[in-house]
């Protein structure tokens, strides 16, 4: 019996636990979520959806535009999941590039940005708080994370090229390097 009662004790406790973490993010990280992601969407309105998308449009051109600064500003503007959906203005060949990066700009972009992906932040609130207990600065980790995640973020588009090169080639087909846009 005591094994039982011990056991529904440490089962609650663990609800608790959680309720106690869910009131404490309620009181601190998710009205600066919130806050964020309305100055994001202010942002985009007050410099217009379709600069947003000409620059898209523009960056298609130029690797480091398009797998280092593309994802980034998507990441920063519209938040995952609508990051990606900037890819919809680079050619195919470039599209699955554009999603590796893109995908990994949701991430490592999340300590500093947190409305970039508020459903992960719990992963780099949980290395944030091993940081603080050892007396370092979770604001510097996440500085560094941002800065180290947008150079291996590039490469991860950039290497996907090489890969989709060597995919074209097996498989016998060429992807379109236009970008074709339907209104």
């Amino acid at each position: 019996m005591d094994l039982i009662v011990h056991f529904a004790e440490g089962f609650l406790k663990l609800f608790q636990t959680g309720a106690d973490t869910f009131i404490s993010w309620m009181k601190g990280i998710v009205p600066v979520v919130l806050l964020l992601m309305v100055a994001m969407n202010t942002l985009i309105q007050l410099i217009g959806e379709h600069r947003i998308n000409r620059l898209a449009m523009a960056s298609s051109k130029n690797p480091l535009l398009r797998y280092m600064v593309l994802p980034f500003l998507g990441s920063f503007m519209l938040a995952n999941p609508m990051a990606l959906s900037l890819g919809r203005f680079l050619p195919e060949k470039y599209k699955p590039s554009y999603y590796a990066s893109g995908a990994y700009f949701c991430h490592t972009s999340n300590g500093i940005f947190p409305h970039i992906n508020p459903g992960e932040l719990f992963i780099f609130l949980g290395i944030a708080a091993g940081i603080e207990q050892l007396g370092f600065s979770t604001a510097e980790l996440a500085v560094r994370y941002c800065l180290v995640g947008i150079v291996m973020n590039f490469f991860a588009g950039w290497i996907t090229d090489f890969t989709t090169k060597m995919v074209e080639k097996q498989q016998g087909i060429k992807l379109k390097t236009e970008v074709e846009l339907h209104h």
